[in-house]
């Protein structure tokens, strides 16, 4: 079982900045996955996509971070991070660090708690 450790969470004011970690107990980014994740869930609502990094470096994020967050890997192939700047109050959520290995199972990290207060 691959486990996945997310760390980086904190309470900051609007405007702030996070960096969240996510380190694997396997290479995440080697051949044997297809794509990796950060995803949130506010109180109250669904879990939802934030970004992504899929095989060959391309990246996506769900249009209520884009330009605020950017999610990249490590020098290690185990290690994803997202940068969270420009924070806002609806940024509050846990977050969640998540791979796809092929053949489409996915892991989840346990989440980190992230509050932004205005």
């Amino acid at each position: 079982q691959v486990q996945l450790v997310e760390s980086g969470g904190d309470s900051v004011q609007t405007g702030g900045s996070l960096r969240h970690s996510c380190a694997a107990s396997e290479s995440i980014f080697s051949v044997n996955y297809m794509a990796r994740y950060w995803y949130r869930q506010a109180p109250g609502k669904r879990r939802e996509w934030v970004a992504s990094i899929i095989s060959g470096g391309s990246t996506n994020y769900a249009d209520s971070v884009k330009g605020r967050f950017t999610i990249s890997r490590g020098n290690a192939e185990n290690t994803m991070y997202l940068q969270m700047n420009s924070l806002k109050p609806e940024d509050t959520a846990v977050y969640y660090c998540a791979a796809t290995r092929k053949g489409g199972v996915t892991y989840w990290g346990q989440g980190t708690q992230v509050t932004v207060s205005s």
